[in-house]
C-alpha cells in the first residue's frame, strides 16, 4: 500500500524513544519486566493528585446539564479564566481569559501556533537538544527547522541564536525545564534573549515570537522556580499540558497563553482559535477543561521524582559516567562513553538497559534516561549499569 514519500521518508528519521521502546518490548518477553531496565518513555507512573479524583467524582455523581456538548472553540470562559487568575498572581500582568486558548494537550498547542504564524519558507530555531518531534511540527506547517545547539551547560547561547536570525525567523521554541536535560532556563538568559530580539524588532521592524513548551514548568527541584518567559519577553507565548503536573497524559488537555503585551493581541487570538478548529482539534476535551480549571494551583507530588533523581545522578556519576545535574522534568542526558551514542545505546542494551541515543534530540554524543519509572526498576538496573561502566572502562 502506497504512503506519501514524504511520510514514508520521515519514518524512516522517526522516534528513537518509540524505536527503543518496542525493543523493550521483545526483551521484556524473553528476560521478565524485573529484568528488563527501560528508561525510553517520558510516561509518568505516578497518579494524578488525590483533588483530581474527587472533582472527578463530583461530576460524575453531579453533572452539569449540557456538559458533553460543543463549547466555543477557544474553551469555556470559566476555564479559561481559571487559567488567566494563575498566571496574573504568578507574573503580575494583566492576563484574562482572552489571552487562553484551552488546547488538546501541548502537542496540539504547538501544531495551533504555528500554523497560525507561519508562512511557507518560514523559519523556526530551535535550541538542541530538544524534542524530536518540533522539526515535525514545524515541517506540518511549511516552516523550515533551524537547529542552534545550547552551552556546554544546555543554557541558550546567545551569540548563536543571534546568527541564525535572518529575515525569514518568525519564531524561536525553548523548553524549560528541558526535555532531555532537565535544565530550567533561569532569569538571565530570558531577559538576555528578550533584549535581543527586542534589538532585532527595533532594527528590522520583525517580531520574532518566543513559543516557550512548558508541561514540566512545575516538575522542579532543589527549591527552584522557573521564572516566567512573560515576564521577559514581549512577544511571547506559552504551550503547556497537564501531562505531567497533573499526571494526565492521556487526557489531552493543555492551553495556549499569549502575553498581554504582544500588539494586536485580537488577531493572535482569532487566528489561534480558527487553527484550533480548522486542524480538527475542535475544542479541548470538555470533561478534562471543567475539572483542570479546578487544579491551577495542583501538581502530582515531586518528591518521588526527586527521590529517583538523586539515586540515578549520585550512583551513575560515582560510577564514571558525565552529566549536567537536572534542576526539574524527569530525565538524565548523560556524555555518551563511546564517540558513537548509537553504539551505546546497543551496547547498553546487552545488558537489558534501554535508552535512547542524543541522536534523538538533535545532540549526538549523548543519551536520555527518563526516570518517571518505578523505584524498583531503577534499583535493579544500578548492578547493569555498574557491568556496562567496567566494560567501557569508566572510572569509579
Amino acid at each position: 500500500m502506497a504512503i506519501s514519500k514524504k511520510i514514508e521518508s520521515s519514518l524512516a528519521g522517526a522516534s528513537w524513544i518509540r524505536r527503543m521502546f518496542e525493543e523493550g518490548e521483545k526483551l521484556r518477553k524473553l528476560y521478565g519486566p524485573d529484568r528488563v531496565y527501560d528508561f525510553t518513555l517520558g510516561n509518568p507512573n505516578v497518579e494524578p493528585p488525590a483533588a483530581f479524583k474527587e472533582e472527578l467524582k463530583k461530576l460524575a455523581l453531579e453533572p452539569v446539564p449540557g456538559m458533553h456538548r460543543y463549547m466555543s472553540n477557544a474553551g469555556y470562559p470559566e476555564t479559561r479564566r481559571a487559567v488567566a487568575e494563575v498566571l496574573g498572581e504568578q507574573t503580575g500582568l494583566p492576563f484574562n481569559e482572552n489571552h487562553i486558548v484551552m488546547t488538546c494537550g501541548a502537542g496540539g498547542a504547538l501544531n495551533v501556533v504555528l500554523k497560525t504564524l507561519l508562512d511557507r519558507g518560514d523559519e523556526v530555531i530551535v535550541l538542541s537538544p530538544y524534542f524530536v518531534e518540533y522539526k515535525f511540527y514545524i515541517d506540518n506547517h511549511g516552516g523550515i527547522c533551524r537547529e542552534v545547539p545550547t552551552t556546554e551547560e544546555f543554557k541558550p547561547d546567545l551569540d548563536a541564536i543571534g546568527r541564525a536570525i535572518t529575515s525569514r525567523t518568525k519564531a524561536i521554541i525553548i523548553n524549560s525545564p528541558n526535555n532531555p536535560t532537565g535544565v530550567v532556563y533561569n532569569n538571565a538568559p530570558l531577559a538576555e534573549l528578550g533584549e535581543l530580539l527586542d534589538n532585532v524588532k527595533r532594527k528590522t521592524g520583525q517580531a520574532v515570537y518566543v513559543i516557550s513548551d512548558e508541561p514540566y514548568a512545575k516538575i522542579v527541584y532543589d527549591g527552584i522556580t522557573v521564572p516566567s518567559v512573560f515576564n521577559y519577553i514581549q512577544d511571547s507565548i506559552v504551550v503547556t499540558s497537564h501531562s505531567k503536573d497533573l499526571a494526565l497524559p492521556g487526557e489531552r488537555i493543555g492551553y495556549i497563553a499569549i502575553s498581554p503585551a504582544i500588539e494586536n493581541p485580537g488577531l493572535l487570538m482569532e487566528g489561534l482559535i480558527f487553527c484550533n478548529r480548522t486542524l480538527g482539534f475542535v475544542n479541548a476535551p470538555a470533561l478534562m477543561q471543567r475539572i483542570v480549571a479546578r487544579l491551577q494551583r495542583e501538581s502530582v507530588d515531586i518528591s518521588e521524582y526527586q527521590e529517583k533523581r538523586d539515586i540515578l545522578y549520585n550512583n551513575l556519576t560515582a560510577m564514571g559516567f558525565q552529566m549536567v545535574k537536572p534542576q526539574g522534568a524527569f530525565y538524565l542526558f548523560p556524555k555518551s562513553p563511546l564517540p558513537d551514542d548509537v553504539a551505546f545505546v546497543m551496547e547498553a542494551q546487552k545488558h537489558n538497559i534501554l535508552l535512547v541515543p542524543g541522536s534523538g534530540f538533535g545532540t549526538p554524543g549523548y543519551f536520555r534516561i527518563s526516570y518517571c519509572i518505578d523505584k524498583q526498576i531503577i534499583l535493579n538496573s544500578l548492578p547493569a549499569f555498574k557491568e556496562l561502566a567496567d566494560r567501557l572502562g569508566l572510572s569509579s
